[in-house]
């Protein structure tokens, strides 16, 4: 017979039972009262109670108990769920769990050895014996291997089995007793010659002195069988002893064991009475199991139902809360819009009138450039004419200054009439105005530039950089020859100016000449200067026709 974990159970939880769970309290009277349905239940709701307040221990203990009822009722698949849920609960790596989980094992592989799962039973025995701490423990879960060992006629795995344990008792007690007869029975399973008889009666006189009922009921059970092939009337007396303990146990499944066994001993007229003792018991038992597997089920159905039903009201209070939440963050996300959209007025109205304020003065600067290149230049294009020619027509010089006027008159409607000459050729014309009998003008490339493919901005930029370069040599330099080289690669235009001037120590640009650099960064283009003092002046553009 494969020992069972009842015994073991209520020694590791004698403390237990004044734990801090009234229901975990009550499973235990129950069960002190052989009362397993009201102690399955408390221990149910003990475990929902330890759920609440984290304690996985007291999870773990709960489950582990549910499935040792479970199993002691027979219910061994919902044994074997109910223990496996418990592994999870259990800390393998703290010693005070150690008790508990090699229990739990121990049950799952007496529900495996119920089912005639035999190897997870093994791997189950290995389990418990792994988590143990005392030898008493460790010669259950032995002694349990033995028996599925037997069950599997691997007799020489369990006679190993059976001896680590006889070899470490004191040949002495219950535990010695149990090992002896399970030995001696599986001596003679292996060998049908083998007389365990001297063995089987002395275990037998040792659980009499011990009153041991549980193995008393085991070694008549055991004589009996050893007996029935051999000296029938042997076998019918202790047959009839394992029925009589068997009801004193009040153990079902123990007196069906005996009543087959008279059945078959028994002359016919007895052998009838306890074939129809056997059908109602047997019967009883079926109907007894079934109900209790259907209220440990309807158990933990309420009990699953119950949870379910709590996290959908916890869910729909959850979702009420999140809707308040949201018209709370709706109305504050309102709030800070019209907030947001104040501030955002105010600086956007501040922007706008900055803008306004720096268009106004880039209007003034383009106004004052206009002046500049226009009316400036312009005049100063004149006074050249004048200084350079000693016979001037009134005419010719009426109608320069006439193009002059124009073009002061334009600006003030932010355009500019152009003539209809070609780009290059107003281009040189601007450029041969300073040239004289004392200044030599020698102007390259011009015509390799294709300057009409070019925008009008780049046009006039360049023109009015040039423009302002002359003009400055012929304020300051004092040369006599003045050389534009222009020159076009691929997309790259390439302006170099340069004047046989005085140059300068220092090049301290004014305005005109500090304007070539806003005007060629503007078309994405650059402006370097070299002047040396007694060298001459010189001058780089460079811009993309793009």
């Amino acid at each position: 017979m494969v020992s069972c974990t009842k015994t073991k159970e209520s020694n590791i939880n004698e403390t237990e039972k004044k734990a801090d769970n009234p229901y975990y309290e009550k499973a235990w009277l129950y069960l002190d009262q052989k009362n397993p349905v009201n102690a399955f239940q408390n221990f149910n709701k003990a475990k929902e109670i330890y759920l609440k307040n984290n304690d996985n221990l007291g999870v773990g203990k709960c489950l582990m108990n549910m499935g040792i009822i479970l199993t002691d009722q027979g219910d061994y698949f919902g044994a074997q769920e109910t223990s496996l849920e418990a592994i999870k609960y259990f800390d393998e790596n703290n010693k005070g769990n150690y008790s508990y989980i090699s229990a739990n094992y121990n049950n799952l592989g007496i529900a495996s050895y119920n089912l005639k799962s035999y190897e997870n039973a093994l791997g189950f025995y290995d389990s418990a014996i792994k988590f143990s701490f005392g030898s008493d423990d460790v010669f259950i879960y032995l002694n349990n291997k033995g028996n599925t060992y037997r069950e599997q006629g691997k007799y020489i795995e369990a006679i190993n089995a059976y001896n680590k344990i006889l070899k470490k008792t004191n040949y002495i007690g219950i535990e010695y007793a149990r090992v002896l007869s399970n030995y001696a029975k599986i001596k003679w399973l292996q060998n049908s010659n083998y007389n365990p008889v001297s063995e089987l009666k002395k275990a037998l006189n040792i659980r009499l002195q011990e009153q041991d009922l549980w193995g008393q009921n085991a070694s008549y059970a055991y004589l009996a069988d050893y007996y029935i092939q051999k000296k029938s009337d042997s076998a019918q007396i202790y047959a009839t002893k394992m029925y009589g303990v068997a009801k004193t146990l009040k153990s079902p499944d123990d007196q069906i064991e005996a009543l087959q066994k008279l059945i078959i001993l028994e002359n016919p007229e007895k052998s009838k009475q306890y074939f129809l003792t056997y059908q109602k018991l047997n019967d009883s038992l079926q109907a007894a199991r079934s109900k209790a597997k259907n209220q440990f089920a309807l158990i933990r159905y309420e009990t699953e139902k119950n949870k379910a039903n709590f996290q959908k009201a916890q869910a729909d209070n959850v979702k009420k809360q999140n809707q308040i939440l949201k018209q709370y963050a709706g109305l504050g996300i309102f709030g800070l819009v019209l907030i947001g959209g104040g501030v955002w007025y105010r600086r956007r109205k501040k922007i706008l009138q900055q803008e306004k304020e720096l268009e106004v003065k880039k209007t003034e600067l383009r106004y004052s450039k206009k002046v500049h290149d226009v009316v400036a230049n312009g005049i100063h294009r004149v006074m050249t004419k004048l200084e350079n020619q000693e016979h001037i027509d009134k005419d010719t010089m009426l109608d320069d200054l006439e193009i002059v006027y124009e073009k002061s008159r334009d600006i003030s409607y932010d355009h500019e009439k152009n003539n209809d000459l070609p780009f290059g050729e107003k281009l040189t014309e601007m450029l041969k105005s300073y040239s004289s009998d004392d200044l030599q003008l020698v102007i390259i490339g011009n015509e390799e530039i294709h300057w009409d493919k070019l925008n009008k901005n780049t046009q006039a930029e360049v023109f009015y950089v040039l423009q302002e370069l002359m003009t400055n040599m012929k304020k300051h330099s004092k040369a006599t020859r003045v050389v534009i080289r222009m020159n076009r690669i691929n997309e790259e235009i390439t302006v170099r100016y340069t004047d046989n001037g005085v140059g300068c120590d220092k090049l301290s640009p004014k305005n005109g000449i500090k304007n070539t650099g806003n005007r060629m960064e503007s078309i994405g283009g650059t402006i370097n200067f070299d002047a040396v003092s007694g060298e001459g002046f010189k001058a780089e553009l460079k811009f993309s026709v793009q």
